[in-house]
Protein backbone atom coordinates (compact mmCIF):
# COMPACT_ATOMS: atom_id res chain seq x y z
CA UNK A 1 0.00 0.00 0.00
CA UNK A 2 1.21 3.70 -0.85
CA UNK A 3 1.53 6.37 1.73
CA UNK A 4 1.35 9.52 0.15
CA UNK A 5 2.03 13.18 2.10
CA UNK A 6 -0.97 14.90 2.64
CA UNK A 7 -0.68 17.46 0.03
CA UNK A 8 -0.52 14.91 -2.17
CA UNK A 9 -3.76 12.95 -0.83
CA UNK A 10 -6.05 16.18 -1.19
CA UNK A 11 -4.48 15.85 -5.08
CA UNK A 12 -6.08 12.32 -4.88
CA UNK A 13 -9.13 13.29 -3.55
CA UNK A 14 -9.31 15.98 -6.35
CA UNK A 15 -8.28 13.51 -9.23
CA UNK A 16 -11.53 11.49 -8.01
CA UNK A 17 -14.16 14.26 -7.71
CA UNK A 18 -12.85 15.22 -11.00
CA UNK A 19 -12.44 11.82 -13.07
CA UNK A 20 -15.07 9.51 -11.31
CA UNK A 21 -17.17 11.86 -11.49
CA UNK A 22 -18.09 12.51 -7.89
CA UNK A 23 -19.14 15.66 -6.07
CA UNK A 24 -17.19 16.66 -3.38
CA UNK A 25 -19.96 16.20 -0.73
CA UNK A 26 -20.78 12.91 -1.67
CA UNK A 27 -17.16 11.77 -1.87
CA UNK A 28 -17.65 12.54 1.69
CA UNK A 29 -20.80 10.62 1.98
CA UNK A 30 -19.14 7.97 1.61
CA UNK A 31 -16.41 8.28 3.81
CA UNK A 32 -18.81 9.02 6.02
CA UNK A 33 -20.54 5.39 4.81
CA UNK A 34 -17.08 3.93 5.81
CA UNK A 35 -16.38 5.40 8.86
CA UNK A 36 -20.11 4.79 10.38
CA UNK A 37 -19.71 1.16 9.37
CA UNK A 38 -16.01 0.51 11.37
CA UNK A 39 -17.95 2.18 14.49
CA UNK A 40 -20.42 0.11 14.68
CA UNK A 41 -17.89 -2.37 14.36
CA UNK A 42 -15.86 -1.47 17.35
CA UNK A 43 -19.08 -0.56 19.25
CA UNK A 44 -22.35 -2.08 18.13
CA UNK A 45 -24.60 -1.19 20.66
CA UNK A 46 -26.43 2.18 20.28
CA UNK A 47 -24.37 4.30 23.21
CA UNK A 48 -24.07 7.87 23.67
CA UNK A 49 -21.84 9.59 21.68
CA UNK A 50 -20.49 13.24 21.77
CA UNK A 51 -19.14 14.17 18.32
CA UNK A 52 -17.03 17.50 18.15
CA UNK A 53 -17.08 19.25 14.88
CA UNK A 54 -14.76 21.85 13.35
CA UNK A 55 -15.21 24.35 10.39
CA UNK A 56 -13.76 22.26 7.66
CA UNK A 57 -13.94 19.45 5.71
CA UNK A 58 -12.76 16.98 8.92
CA UNK A 59 -15.51 18.86 10.33
CA UNK A 60 -18.22 17.87 7.97
CA UNK A 61 -16.89 14.30 7.40
CA UNK A 62 -17.72 14.34 11.51
CA UNK A 63 -21.38 16.04 10.90
CA UNK A 64 -22.80 12.99 8.26
CA UNK A 65 -21.31 10.42 10.68
CA UNK A 66 -23.38 12.27 13.29
CA UNK A 67 -26.73 12.07 11.09
CA UNK A 68 -25.73 8.54 10.40
CA UNK A 69 -25.39 7.33 13.83
CA UNK A 70 -28.70 9.36 14.52
CA UNK A 71 -30.42 7.06 12.09
CA UNK A 72 -28.89 4.12 14.01
CA UNK A 73 -30.24 5.02 17.22
CA UNK A 74 -27.28 6.20 18.79
CA UNK A 75 -27.72 8.89 21.20
CA UNK A 76 -25.62 11.82 19.63
CA UNK A 77 -25.09 15.35 20.78
CA UNK A 78 -22.93 17.42 18.40
CA UNK A 79 -20.34 20.09 19.44
CA UNK A 80 -19.66 22.48 16.09
CA UNK A 81 -16.65 24.41 17.28
CA UNK A 82 -15.49 27.39 15.18
CA UNK A 83 -14.57 30.81 14.90
CA UNK A 84 -15.71 31.83 11.50
CA UNK A 85 -17.19 30.79 8.42
CA UNK A 86 -17.86 27.04 7.31
CA UNK A 87 -16.46 25.20 3.92
CA UNK A 88 -19.20 24.32 1.51
CA UNK A 89 -19.22 21.06 2.37
CA UNK A 90 -19.17 21.05 6.34
CA UNK A 91 -21.99 23.78 5.98
CA UNK A 92 -24.44 21.32 3.97
CA UNK A 93 -23.73 18.61 6.48
CA UNK A 94 -24.58 21.39 8.80
CA UNK A 95 -28.28 21.84 6.88
CA UNK A 96 -29.11 18.17 6.75
CA UNK A 97 -28.17 17.11 10.06
CA UNK A 98 -30.30 20.10 11.72
CA UNK A 99 -32.94 19.16 8.98
CA UNK A 100 -33.31 15.18 10.10
CA UNK A 101 -32.22 15.89 13.51
CA UNK A 102 -33.03 19.61 14.80
CA UNK A 103 -31.94 20.18 18.67
CA UNK A 104 -28.75 17.72 18.59
CA UNK A 105 -26.02 20.31 17.35
CA UNK A 106 -25.02 22.98 19.57
CA UNK A 107 -22.90 25.80 18.13
CA UNK A 108 -19.75 27.17 20.06
CA UNK A 109 -18.06 30.17 18.19
CA UNK A 110 -16.77 32.74 21.48
CA UNK A 111 -16.23 30.14 24.89
CA UNK A 112 -15.98 26.65 25.26
CA UNK A 113 -18.07 25.43 28.32
CA UNK A 114 -17.61 22.20 29.84
CA UNK A 115 -20.31 19.59 29.47
CA UNK A 116 -21.42 16.24 31.04
CA UNK A 117 -21.57 13.10 29.62
CA UNK A 118 -22.82 9.77 31.05
CA UNK A 119 -20.18 7.05 32.26
CA UNK A 120 -20.18 5.34 28.58
CA UNK A 121 -19.84 8.02 26.52
CA UNK A 122 -17.78 7.54 23.21
CA UNK A 123 -16.01 10.41 21.95
CA UNK A 124 -15.56 11.85 18.20
CA UNK A 125 -12.55 14.13 17.27
CA UNK A 126 -13.63 15.36 13.87
CA UNK A 127 -12.24 19.06 14.65
CA UNK A 128 -9.03 19.10 11.85
CA UNK A 129 -7.87 16.56 9.52
CA UNK A 130 -4.72 16.91 7.65
CA UNK A 131 -5.15 20.96 6.43
CA UNK A 132 -3.80 22.26 9.53
CA UNK A 133 -0.95 24.27 9.11
CA UNK A 134 -0.04 25.80 13.01
CA UNK A 135 -0.98 24.87 16.17
CA UNK A 136 -4.16 24.83 17.62
CA UNK A 137 -5.30 27.94 19.92
CA UNK A 138 -8.06 29.46 21.84
CA UNK A 139 -11.69 27.65 21.90
CA UNK A 140 -10.09 25.08 19.74
CA UNK A 141 -7.30 24.24 22.10
CA UNK A 142 -9.77 24.64 24.95
CA UNK A 143 -11.63 21.79 23.12
CA UNK A 144 -8.94 19.62 22.95
CA UNK A 145 -7.82 20.12 26.58
CA UNK A 146 -11.40 18.72 27.39
CA UNK A 147 -11.34 15.92 25.54
CA UNK A 148 -8.02 14.55 26.56
CA UNK A 149 -8.94 15.24 30.50
CA UNK A 150 -12.37 13.70 29.76
CA UNK A 151 -12.05 10.36 30.65
CA UNK A 152 -13.34 8.86 27.91
CA UNK A 153 -12.87 6.40 24.79
CA UNK A 154 -11.82 8.63 21.58
CA UNK A 155 -12.42 8.41 18.24
CA UNK A 156 -10.33 10.94 15.94
CA UNK A 157 -11.93 10.94 12.17
CA UNK A 158 -8.52 10.65 9.89
CA UNK A 159 -5.98 11.94 12.01
CA UNK A 160 -6.10 13.27 15.72
CA UNK A 161 -6.71 17.03 15.66
CA UNK A 162 -3.65 18.85 16.37
CA UNK A 163 -1.30 16.11 14.32
CA UNK A 164 0.08 16.90 11.53
CA UNK A 165 0.47 14.12 8.66
CA UNK A 166 4.33 13.84 8.33
CA UNK A 167 6.93 15.81 11.22
CA UNK A 168 5.17 17.09 14.56
CA UNK A 169 8.29 19.47 15.63
CA UNK A 170 6.33 20.07 18.96
CA UNK A 171 4.58 17.52 20.97
CA UNK A 172 3.30 19.75 23.77
CA UNK A 173 0.74 22.20 21.56
CA UNK A 174 -2.25 20.70 21.88
CA UNK A 175 -3.41 17.41 20.17
CA UNK A 176 -6.00 15.51 20.73
CA UNK A 177 -5.17 11.68 22.17
CA UNK A 178 -6.99 9.46 20.64
CA UNK A 179 -8.07 5.67 21.33
CA UNK A 180 -8.93 4.95 17.74
CA UNK A 181 -7.76 6.70 14.67
CA UNK A 182 -9.97 5.83 11.65
CA UNK A 183 -7.75 7.03 8.40
CA UNK A 184 -9.05 7.82 5.29
CA UNK A 185 -7.70 5.03 2.51
CA UNK A 186 -4.09 5.72 3.49
CA UNK A 187 -2.32 5.69 6.82
CA UNK A 188 -0.55 8.76 7.41
CA UNK A 189 3.41 8.49 7.95
CA UNK A 190 3.27 10.15 11.40
CA UNK A 191 1.21 7.29 12.29
CA UNK A 192 4.36 4.72 12.38
CA UNK A 193 6.47 6.84 14.92
CA UNK A 194 7.06 6.17 18.06
CA UNK A 195 6.34 9.48 20.26
CA UNK A 196 2.68 9.82 18.15
CA UNK A 197 1.76 6.67 19.63
CA UNK A 198 -0.24 8.03 22.74
CA UNK A 199 -2.01 10.42 20.13
CA UNK A 200 -2.75 7.60 17.47
CA UNK A 201 -3.58 4.83 19.54
CA UNK A 202 -5.22 1.79 17.02
CA UNK A 203 -5.24 3.08 13.78
CA UNK A 204 -7.47 1.60 11.05
CA UNK A 205 -7.88 2.41 7.31
CA UNK A 206 -11.42 3.45 6.23
CA UNK A 207 -11.70 2.85 2.24
CA UNK A 208 -13.28 5.65 0.58
CA UNK A 209 -12.88 4.31 -3.19
CA UNK A 210 -9.91 6.92 -4.32
CA UNK A 211 -9.57 6.65 -7.92
CA UNK A 212 -7.48 3.99 -8.65
CA UNK A 213 -5.97 5.43 -11.51
CA UNK A 214 -4.77 8.63 -9.30
CA UNK A 215 -2.84 5.96 -6.98
CA UNK A 216 -1.52 4.45 -9.43
CA UNK A 217 -0.13 7.24 -10.73
CA UNK A 218 1.27 9.44 -8.16
CA UNK A 219 4.98 8.57 -6.90
CA UNK A 220 5.60 8.19 -3.38
CA UNK A 221 8.88 6.86 -1.75
CA UNK A 222 6.70 4.78 1.46
CA UNK A 223 4.98 2.03 1.34
CA UNK A 224 3.08 0.04 4.17
CA UNK A 225 4.17 -3.61 3.01
CA UNK A 226 1.37 -6.49 3.05
CA UNK A 227 1.04 -10.10 2.39
CA UNK A 228 0.28 -9.38 -1.32
CA UNK A 229 3.59 -7.61 -1.85
CA UNK A 230 6.26 -10.66 -0.45
CA UNK A 231 4.09 -13.86 -1.99
CA UNK A 232 5.58 -13.32 -4.87
CA UNK A 233 8.98 -13.64 -3.77
CA UNK A 234 8.92 -16.99 -2.28
CA UNK A 235 11.59 -19.81 -3.11
CA UNK A 236 10.08 -22.11 -5.33
CA UNK A 237 11.00 -25.77 -4.34
CA UNK A 238 11.43 -28.09 -7.37
CA UNK A 239 10.85 -31.83 -7.21
CA UNK A 240 14.24 -32.72 -8.40
CA UNK A 241 16.06 -30.40 -5.95
CA UNK A 242 18.69 -31.14 -3.54
CA UNK A 243 20.32 -29.44 -0.56
CA UNK A 244 23.12 -27.35 -2.49
CA UNK A 245 20.01 -25.95 -5.05
CA UNK A 246 19.26 -24.00 -1.67
CA UNK A 247 22.66 -22.49 -1.14
CA UNK A 248 25.13 -22.60 1.76
CA UNK A 249 24.79 -19.45 4.36
CA UNK A 250 27.61 -19.01 7.13
CA UNK A 251 26.44 -17.71 10.17
CA UNK A 252 29.46 -15.99 12.28
CA UNK A 253 27.64 -15.45 15.55
CA UNK A 254 28.03 -16.07 19.18
CA UNK A 255 31.26 -15.60 21.66
CA UNK A 256 31.47 -17.20 25.10
CA UNK A 257 28.86 -16.77 27.01
CA UNK A 258 26.76 -15.83 23.57
CA UNK A 259 25.90 -19.14 22.02
CA UNK A 260 22.61 -18.83 21.98
CA UNK A 261 22.68 -15.99 19.81
CA UNK A 262 24.65 -18.33 16.92
CA UNK A 263 21.86 -21.10 17.95
CA UNK A 264 18.86 -18.91 17.41
CA UNK A 265 20.44 -17.43 13.91
CA UNK A 266 21.57 -20.83 12.86
CA UNK A 267 17.92 -22.35 13.72
CA UNK A 268 16.36 -19.84 12.04
CA UNK A 269 18.10 -20.34 8.71
CA UNK A 270 17.49 -23.48 8.72
CA UNK A 271 13.90 -22.89 9.08
CA UNK A 272 13.76 -20.44 6.02
CA UNK A 273 14.32 -23.13 3.62
CA UNK A 274 18.25 -22.90 2.95
CA UNK A 275 20.19 -26.26 1.54
CA UNK A 276 23.03 -25.79 4.37
CA UNK A 277 24.10 -23.74 7.27
CA UNK A 278 27.37 -23.27 8.99
CA UNK A 279 28.22 -21.99 12.07
CA UNK A 280 31.41 -19.98 12.95
CA UNK A 281 32.04 -19.32 16.19
CA UNK A 282 34.16 -19.38 19.49
CA UNK A 283 35.43 -22.50 20.10
CA UNK A 284 33.96 -23.28 23.48
CA UNK A 285 30.38 -23.29 21.91
CA UNK A 286 31.30 -26.34 20.19
CA UNK A 287 29.39 -28.71 22.28
CA UNK A 288 25.94 -26.18 22.89
CA UNK A 289 25.80 -25.74 19.00
CA UNK A 290 26.14 -29.55 17.72
CA UNK A 291 23.52 -30.66 20.75
CA UNK A 292 21.11 -27.75 19.74
CA UNK A 293 21.63 -27.41 15.90
CA UNK A 294 22.57 -30.36 14.45
CA UNK A 295 21.20 -29.77 11.34
CA UNK A 296 24.50 -26.94 11.25
CA UNK A 297 28.18 -27.58 10.44
CA UNK A 298 30.35 -26.23 13.38
CA UNK A 299 33.22 -24.18 12.36
CA UNK A 300 35.47 -23.66 15.09
CA UNK A 301 37.63 -20.13 15.89
CA UNK A 302 40.80 -21.10 16.94
CA UNK A 303 40.54 -18.72 19.87
CA UNK A 304 38.57 -20.59 22.86
CA UNK A 305 36.36 -17.72 23.46
CA UNK A 306 36.15 -15.41 20.69
CA UNK A 307 35.92 -14.94 16.77
CA UNK A 308 39.27 -14.04 15.15
CA UNK A 309 39.11 -15.47 11.79
CA UNK A 310 37.13 -16.62 8.54
CA UNK A 311 38.40 -18.65 6.06
CA UNK A 312 37.69 -20.12 2.53
CA UNK A 313 34.32 -17.83 2.20
CA UNK A 314 34.51 -18.77 -1.24
CA UNK A 315 32.17 -22.11 -0.57
CA UNK A 316 28.90 -19.80 1.11
CA UNK A 317 26.19 -18.12 -0.83
CA UNK A 318 25.95 -15.44 1.65
CA UNK A 319 26.74 -14.64 5.40
CA UNK A 320 25.32 -13.70 8.69
CA UNK A 321 27.94 -11.73 10.93
CA UNK A 322 27.44 -10.34 14.09
CA UNK A 323 24.61 -11.59 16.12
CA UNK A 324 27.09 -12.33 20.13
CA UNK A 325 30.54 -12.35 18.81
CA UNK A 326 31.19 -9.39 20.89
CA UNK A 327 33.62 -6.59 20.66
CA UNK A 328 37.21 -7.28 21.79
CA UNK A 329 39.65 -5.63 19.88
CA UNK A 330 40.68 -9.06 17.58
CA UNK A 331 37.61 -9.59 16.73
CA UNK A 332 36.63 -5.43 15.97
CA UNK A 333 40.51 -5.73 13.96
CA UNK A 334 39.60 -9.14 12.02
CA UNK A 335 36.30 -7.68 10.88
CA UNK A 336 38.28 -4.26 9.68
CA UNK A 337 40.45 -6.22 7.58
CA UNK A 338 37.72 -9.08 6.06
CA UNK A 339 35.07 -7.10 5.52
CA UNK A 340 35.53 -5.00 2.54
CA UNK A 341 36.98 -8.12 1.15
CA UNK A 342 33.06 -10.13 1.31
CA UNK A 343 31.44 -9.80 -2.29
CA UNK A 344 28.91 -12.21 -1.24
CA UNK A 345 25.56 -11.14 -0.10
CA UNK A 346 25.79 -10.43 3.55
CA UNK A 347 23.73 -9.92 6.93
CA UNK A 348 25.56 -7.57 9.53
CA UNK A 349 24.07 -7.32 12.90
CA UNK A 350 24.15 -6.58 16.71
CA UNK A 351 28.33 -6.58 17.50
CA UNK A 352 29.35 -6.41 14.11
CA UNK A 353 27.37 -3.02 13.85
CA UNK A 354 28.87 -2.01 16.90
CA UNK A 355 32.36 -2.73 15.77
CA UNK A 356 31.52 -0.84 12.34
CA UNK A 357 30.53 2.60 14.72
CA UNK A 358 34.49 2.49 15.85
CA UNK A 359 35.27 2.98 12.11
CA UNK A 360 32.76 4.01 10.33
CA UNK A 361 34.82 4.82 7.14
CA UNK A 362 33.90 0.92 6.52
CA UNK A 363 30.44 1.62 5.60
CA UNK A 364 31.37 2.93 2.29
CA UNK A 365 33.56 -0.04 1.17
CA UNK A 366 30.64 -2.67 2.12
CA UNK A 367 29.48 -4.74 -0.78
CA UNK A 368 26.31 -3.17 -2.22
CA UNK A 369 24.06 -6.44 -1.69
CA UNK A 370 24.61 -5.89 2.35
CA UNK A 371 21.90 -5.44 4.40
CA UNK A 372 22.36 -4.02 8.10
CA UNK A 373 19.96 -4.40 10.78
CA UNK A 374 20.16 -2.43 13.41
CA UNK A 375 17.87 -1.67 16.08
CA UNK A 376 17.35 2.15 17.21
CA UNK A 377 20.59 2.55 19.81
CA UNK A 378 22.83 0.96 17.01
CA UNK A 379 21.45 3.08 14.13
CA UNK A 380 22.44 5.80 16.54
CA UNK A 381 25.65 4.67 17.28
CA UNK A 382 26.46 4.28 13.55
CA UNK A 383 24.95 7.36 12.41
CA UNK A 384 24.53 9.94 15.14
CA UNK A 385 21.56 11.08 16.73
CA UNK A 386 18.37 12.57 15.76
CA UNK A 387 16.20 15.30 16.15
CA UNK A 388 12.67 12.87 16.32
CA UNK A 389 11.47 9.59 14.34
CA UNK A 390 10.83 11.90 10.99
CA UNK A 391 14.55 13.19 11.34
CA UNK A 392 15.81 9.43 11.91
CA UNK A 393 13.81 8.30 8.59
CA UNK A 394 15.09 10.95 6.15
CA UNK A 395 18.87 9.96 7.20
CA UNK A 396 17.98 6.36 6.61
CA UNK A 397 16.81 7.26 3.32
CA UNK A 398 20.00 9.12 2.20
CA UNK A 399 22.31 6.53 3.63
CA UNK A 400 21.13 3.69 2.22
CA UNK A 401 21.13 5.65 -1.54
CA UNK A 402 24.40 7.16 -0.56
CA UNK A 403 26.13 3.83 0.72
CA UNK A 404 23.66 1.45 -1.85
CA UNK A 405 22.63 -0.71 1.25
CA UNK A 406 20.03 -1.76 2.20
CA UNK A 407 19.20 -0.92 5.98
CA UNK A 408 16.62 -2.42 8.36
CA UNK A 409 15.45 -0.56 11.61
CA UNK A 410 14.30 -3.02 13.44
CA UNK A 411 10.99 -2.21 15.94
CA UNK A 412 7.09 -1.41 15.72
CA UNK A 413 6.90 -1.17 11.98
CA UNK A 414 9.92 -2.01 11.29
CA UNK A 415 11.04 -0.17 8.19
CA UNK A 416 12.98 -1.06 5.42
CA UNK A 417 15.28 1.89 2.89
CA UNK A 418 16.36 0.64 -0.19
CA UNK A 419 18.89 2.16 -2.34
CA UNK A 420 16.13 3.46 -4.55
CA UNK A 421 14.96 6.01 -2.09
CA UNK A 422 11.96 3.78 -0.90
CA UNK A 423 11.24 2.65 2.16
CA UNK A 424 8.57 0.15 3.66
CA UNK A 425 6.84 0.06 6.65
CA UNK A 426 6.41 -3.80 8.05
CA UNK A 427 2.85 -4.48 9.27
CA UNK A 428 3.46 -7.89 10.87
CA UNK A 429 5.21 -8.38 14.55
CA UNK A 430 3.74 -7.35 17.90
CA UNK A 431 5.13 -6.03 20.94
CA UNK A 432 5.50 -9.61 22.42
CA UNK A 433 8.75 -9.47 19.96
CA UNK A 434 10.32 -7.19 22.37
CA UNK A 435 12.61 -9.57 23.73
CA UNK A 436 16.22 -11.12 23.72
CA UNK A 437 16.89 -12.97 20.79
CA UNK A 438 14.46 -11.85 18.21
CA UNK A 439 16.94 -9.76 16.51
CA UNK A 440 19.22 -12.88 15.86
CA UNK A 441 16.07 -15.00 14.37
CA UNK A 442 15.70 -12.06 11.86
CA UNK A 443 19.44 -12.37 11.22
CA UNK A 444 18.89 -16.13 10.35
CA UNK A 445 16.29 -15.72 8.36
CA UNK A 446 17.66 -12.79 5.96
CA UNK A 447 20.84 -15.06 5.81
CA UNK A 448 18.28 -18.11 4.73
CA UNK A 449 16.52 -16.20 1.88
CA UNK A 450 19.72 -15.10 0.53
CA UNK A 451 21.66 -18.22 -0.04
CA UNK A 452 18.30 -19.09 -2.32
CA UNK A 453 19.53 -16.56 -4.58
CA UNK A 454 17.04 -14.18 -3.51
CA UNK A 455 17.85 -10.25 -4.16
CA UNK A 456 18.99 -8.29 -1.29
CA UNK A 457 15.48 -6.34 -1.93
CA UNK A 458 13.32 -9.13 -2.06
CA UNK A 459 15.09 -11.17 1.17
CA UNK A 460 14.80 -8.06 3.41
CA UNK A 461 11.25 -8.10 2.26
CA UNK A 462 10.00 -11.31 2.87
CA UNK A 463 12.24 -12.15 5.31
CA UNK A 464 10.46 -8.78 7.69
CA UNK A 465 7.55 -9.64 7.09
CA UNK A 466 7.98 -13.26 7.47
CA UNK A 467 9.78 -12.46 10.85
CA UNK A 468 7.01 -10.49 12.41
CA UNK A 469 3.90 -13.07 10.63
CA UNK A 470 5.96 -16.32 12.51
CA UNK A 471 5.52 -13.57 15.97
CA UNK A 472 1.61 -12.99 15.66
CA UNK A 473 0.80 -16.71 14.92
CA UNK A 474 3.10 -17.70 18.09
CA UNK A 475 -0.11 -15.55 19.91
CA UNK A 476 -2.05 -18.61 19.01
CA UNK A 477 -0.19 -20.86 22.13
CA UNK A 478 1.42 -17.72 23.91
CA UNK A 479 0.54 -14.57 25.37
CA UNK A 480 2.27 -11.05 24.67
CA UNK A 481 4.33 -11.48 27.68
CA UNK A 482 5.47 -14.94 27.01
CA UNK A 483 6.59 -14.72 23.58
CA UNK A 484 9.63 -16.23 23.26
CA UNK A 485 12.64 -15.91 20.44
CA UNK A 486 12.66 -19.70 19.60
CA UNK A 487 8.39 -19.20 19.59
CA UNK A 488 9.05 -17.24 16.60
CA UNK A 489 11.73 -19.96 14.66
CA UNK A 490 8.81 -22.59 15.93
CA UNK A 491 5.97 -20.76 13.62
CA UNK A 492 8.05 -20.05 11.00
CA UNK A 493 6.82 -23.02 8.64
CA UNK A 494 3.10 -21.44 9.52
CA UNK A 495 4.37 -18.75 8.41
CA UNK A 496 5.36 -19.81 5.20
CA UNK A 497 2.08 -21.89 4.81
CA UNK A 498 0.02 -18.77 5.50
CA UNK A 499 1.73 -16.55 2.23
CA UNK A 500 1.34 -20.14 0.33
CA UNK A 501 -2.62 -20.36 0.97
Amino acid sequence: MKIFSTSVVRRLDEYTIKKEPIASIDLMERAAVGLCKKFLEIFPSPLPVCIFAGPGNNGGDALALARMLLQKNYYVTVYLIHTGKLSADCEANKIRLIEKFPGCLHDFSTDFYPVNFSENTVIIDGLFGTGLSRPLSGIYSEAVGWINNSGKTVVSIDIPSGLEGEENKDLSQPIVKADYTFSLQFPKLSFFFAENESFVGKWEIIEIDIHPEAIRREPTDFYFLEKKDVIPFLPERKKFSHKGTYGHALIVAGSVGMAGAAVLSAQAAIRSGTGLVSVHSAATNRIILQTKVPEALFESDKEENFISELKNLEKYNTLAIGPGIGTQEKTANFLFQILPSIKQSMVLDADALNIMSRKKELLEKLSHNTLLTPHPKEFERLFGADKNSYDRLLKMQQLAKNLHLVIILKGAYTRIAFPDGSIYFNSTGNPGMATGGTGDVLTGILAGLLAQNLSPEKAALLGVYLHGLAGDLALRHQSMESLTAGDVIENLGSAFQSLRE
